[in-house]
C-alpha cells in the first residue's frame, strides 16, 4: 500500500476535493507543490515517447528521402511537433466541448478564479507542461545546431511562460481557447515544413497555413478583448486575495491598467503579424525570381537550338547515294580525255 500510494503521487493529479453541488459531490481539483513530482514523471515518458517517435516513424523516413544536414534536423524537429500538435489538438479540442468552454463563452470569466479544476483539464496542464520542460534536455539528445539553440529556446520559454501563467493564475479557460488556436495554426505550418522537405516543388499546404494563421490571430486577439475588456471587469469578486486564487481581477476596475494590458496585447500580436507579412512576402519573392529564372533558361534554351541547326552543304538532292544537281546532272566536273 505503501508504494501504490506514492506511485499514485507520481502518476495521478494531487489535491483533489470534493465540491457539493445541486446534483451531489463533484470531485475537482487545485494545484499545489506536488505536481512538480507528476509533472517529473511524465517528462520522462515524454522523453520515451519522444524516442519512439524518432525510431520508428522519422528516421526511416529520412532514410528515404536522403536530406541534408539542415533539412535533416529541420525535418525531425517538424515531425515531432506534427505528431505533438495533432495530439494536443484533438485532446484540447474534446476538453473544451465536454466542459462547455465553447458553447458558453461567459464561462471563460465566470465565477473567476477558477480555482478548482475538472480532472481532465488539470492533467492536461500537468502533461503540457511535462512536454515543453522534456524539450530543453532533448536539446541536447537531439545534438541540435549552435545556431537553432536561441530560437528553439525561445519558443519553450513563450510557451512554458503561457501555459504555466493559465494554470498559476487561475486562467486555466482562457488558456485553453488559446492553446487550441496556437496549436492549429503550428500544425499547418509544421506539416507544410514535411510536405515540401518531400517535395519542394508542393508548398500548397504554406498557403493554407497562411489562411489558418491570419483566422487565429484574428480570433485570438478577439478573445483578449472579449475577456480582459469586457468579461473581467464584471466579475463580482474584484477583491485582492491570493488564498482564493484572486490575484488580479481588481485590476481590471482600473480602465488605465486595463487599457495599457490591452495595448500590450495587440502591439504583440501586430509584431506577430508584421513577422508572418515579411515571411510571405519574402517567400513570393523568392518564388518569382525561381520563376524568372526558369523562363530565362528555357528561353536560353531556345535560342541555342535555333542557331545549332544543321546548314546544307549541297544545293543538289541526292539519288541512289549520288548528289544531283537541279537540272540532274552531276554537280562534279567530268575529266577532259586527252586527245
Amino acid at each position: 500500500q505503501v508504494t501504490a500510494k506514492t506511485a499514485f503521487l507520481f502518476i495521478l493529479p494531487q489535491y483533489n476535493v470534493s465540491v457539493p453541488t445541486a446534483d451531489g459531490e463533484l470531485v475537482q481539483y487545485h494545484y499545489g507543490l506536488k505536481d512538480l513530482v507528476t509533472i517529473l514523471f511524465y517528462i520522462f515518458i515524454a522523453i520515451i515517447l519522444h524516442a519512439v517517435v524518432q525510431e520508428y516513424a522519422l528516421d526511416k523516413i529520412n532514410r528515404r528521402l536522403h536530406l541534408s544536414k539542415v533539412k535533416h534536423s529541420k525535418f525531425n524537429e517538424s515531425g515531432q511537433l506534427v505528431a505533438f500538435h495533432l495530439t494536443s489538438v484533438i485532446w484540447c479540442l474534446y476538453v473544451v466541448v465536454t466542459e462547455g468552454y465553447i458553447s458558453n463563452p461567459r464561462s471563460l470569466w465566470e465565477n473567476y478564479p477558477h480555482v478548482y479544476l475538472p480532472y481532465q483539464v488539470k492533467f492536461f496542464y500537468l502533461c503540457q507542461l511535462a512536454y515543453w520542460l522534456h524539450a530543453l534536455p532533448e536539446l541536447y539528445f537531439q545534438k541540435v545546431r549552435k545556431e537553432e539553440i536561441p530560437r528553439q529556446l525561445r519558443c519553450i520559454a513563450l510557451y512554458l511562460l503561457h501555459i504555466a501563467g493559465a494554470y498559476l493564475l487561475n486562467l486555466t479557460r482562457l488558456g485553453l481557447i488559446l492553446l487550441l488556436l496556437q496549436y492549429l495554426a503550428e500544425f499547418f505550418f509544421h506539416m507544410a515544413r514535411l510536405v515540401y522537405f518531400t517535395d519542394e516543388n508542393n508548398e500548397k499546404l504554406f498557403n493554407v497555413w497562411a489562411v489558418v494563421f491570419v483566422v487565429t490571430r484574428l480570433f485570438t486577439l478577439t478573445l483578449y478583448i472579449l475577456v480582459i475588456g469586457f468579461g473581467l471587469p464584471r466579475v463580482e469578486s474584484q477583491a485582492l486575495d491570493p488564498e482564493r486564487g484572486n490575484f488580479f481581477s481588481f485590476l481590471f476596475n482600473n480602465i488605465l491598467f486595463r487599457m495599457s494590458v490591452l495595448l500590450l496585447v495587440c502591439l504583440f500580436q501586430a509584431s506577430v503579424m508584421w513577422r508572418f507579412i515579411h515571411f510571405q512576402l519574402r517567400r513570393w519573392r523568392e518564388y518569382w525570381n525561381e520563376q524568372s529564372s526558369r523562363k530565362r533558361a528555357a528561353t536560353a534554351a531556345a535560342g541555342t537550338k535555333q542557331q545549332t541547326k544543321p546548314l546544307k552543304r549541297d544545293s543538289g538532292y541526292h539519288e541512289n547515294g549520288v548528289v544531283k544537281a537541279e537540272n540532274g546532272t552531276s554537280p562534279r566536273t567530268k575529266k577532259l580525255k586527252s586527245p
